[in-house]
């Protein structure tokens, strides 16, 4: 039986689950590992696999993620570094490829969207014994909807403006140093 083409899919999970041809690019996690820097810019053209290249880094990392996604493929060799590395972080994953719109206000809606619907999947953070009253409550201004709209999140433009830094920097890495969980308050 011949696998089917993956025409417009990106996400890594969905074709590796659902039977797709997938060309195996796995190898790059260990280059990206072994050639580490502190920010790592990828440019290609459209249609070149940028999105699909993100969403497999975040199927290997992220903690509670399925190792089996990586089942016969390249990096599944790669024993020790499968064990150090995989399913062991949380993972801030957005694309801003729905973030545009006529006019500022509905392209910083957008943004705010995306960045809402990203915070969500960190609730555990409210349960975080890592962190205090302080950081909860301005943990919850990512994600907390406009009582007005059932679909727009409120955060100020200040808070949208520093939202990534303080996921990644005051409340998931907090969480990783003081729980020693590989980067969770979350169950893996």
């Amino acid at each position: 039986m011949r696998k089917k083409l993956p025409i417009g899919i990106d996400g890594f999970e969905k074709l590796r689950t659902n039977d797709f041809y997938y060309v195996d690019k796995t190898l790059f996690i260990k280059e990206l590992l072994q050639n580490w820097g502190e920010v790592n810019l990828f440019t290609r053209p459209r249609r070149f696999g940028k999105t699909l290249n993100m969403s497999m880094l975040r199927s290997f990392f992220e903690a509670g993620s399925d190792p089996a996604l990586f089942d016969g493929l390249m990096i599944a060799q790669e024993k020790e570094l499968c064990e150090k590395y995989m399913g062991k972080f949380p993972v801030i994953s957005i694309s801003l490829k729905s973030v545009d719109g006529r006019n500022f206000k509905a392209a910083a809606d957008a943004l705010r969207t995306v960045i809402g619907n990203e915070s969500k999947r960190f609730l555990f953070l409210l349960e975080s014994p890592s962190l205090n009253e302080k950081d909860k409550t301005s943990y919850e201004r990512l994600i907390n909807v406009d009582s007005r709209s059932d679909a727009s999140y409120a955060m100020s433009d200040a808070t949208l403006i520093d939202s990534l830094k303080d996921l990644q920097g005051k409340y998931l890495h907090r969480t990783e140093q003081s729980e020693g969980t590989h980067g969770l308050g979350c169950p893996v």
